[in-house]
């Protein structure tokens, strides 16, 4: 293959790497004003969206562009669609970080509700998911990649136990059941970016092994 679309394919990697760092940040920061009440942060992060959208689509094209030019083969093309995939799942998370930003500022005007410590772990795995999932696709470690499938579970079992905390919460207190409603939003937002961050890592087990494992029961541990 020519040096031409190794270089490009450098920069793919390149793009798509960044994307992943500001959807991490920008779910961060979602979080992050959720904890503290801030306002200000959280319409902050409404605003970043737009230039996570536009990387987005920035990606899309030079995906594209590469495929029309060099009409790659094997794994150079397994690799481009794993990014093309990837890009879309990384626009998600930004607009999942968007919806936890809104409910950040509902809340932020409303009686403080205590936030379980749960509630941040969540968060915590799920960036951590993100982040290994990219770093998976960067050094093409297809055994981290699984571990990352892998991760999900403990996420899951947080959000199922956050229902039934938060449905015993509005039992003892039906007056705060709107922003405990809100709260079980963000919950429910948190388990799809780790479902999200598990589409990644099945992306690069494609991406390296060839091997589709979506829909597959396996124990990835």
């Amino acid at each position: 293959m020519s040096i031409h679309i190794r270089r490009e394919i450098a920069t793919l990697k390149k793009e798509i790497l960044a994307l992943g760092a500001a959807a991490e940040e920008i779910l961060y920061k979602a979080m992050k004003s959720l904890e503290e009440r801030d306002k200000a942060l959280a319409e902050e992060v409404m605003e970043e969206d737009a230039d996570i959208e536009q990387t987005e689509v920035e990606i899309e094209e030079d995906c594209l562009k590469v495929l029309a030019l060099h009409q790659p083969v094997a794994g150079d093309l397994r690799l481009i669609i794993a990014i093309l995939k990837i890009n879309n799942d990384l626009e998600r998370v930004g607009d999942l970080a968007v919806n936890i930003a809104e409910r950040s500022v509902f809340l932020a005007t409303r009686e403080k509700v205590d936030i379980p410590p749960d509630f941040m772990k969540m968060s915590e795995i799920s960036r951590d998911m993100l982040k290994k999932s990219l770093d998976a696709l960067v050094t093409g470690d297809s055994a981290l990649a699984h571990k990352v499938c892998g991760m999900d579970d403990a996420v899951d079992a947080i959000n199922r136990e956050m229902y039934i905390l938060i449905q015993d919460e509005i039992k003892k207190d039906p007056s705060k059941m709107e922003a405990l409603i809100h709260l079980l939003s963000v919950s429910r937002h948190l388990e799809r970016v780790a479902d999200l961050a598990t589409n990644v890592a099945e992306d690069v087990i494609y991406m390296i092994d060839g091997e589709i494992v979506r829909h597959k029961v396996e124990d990835y541990m």
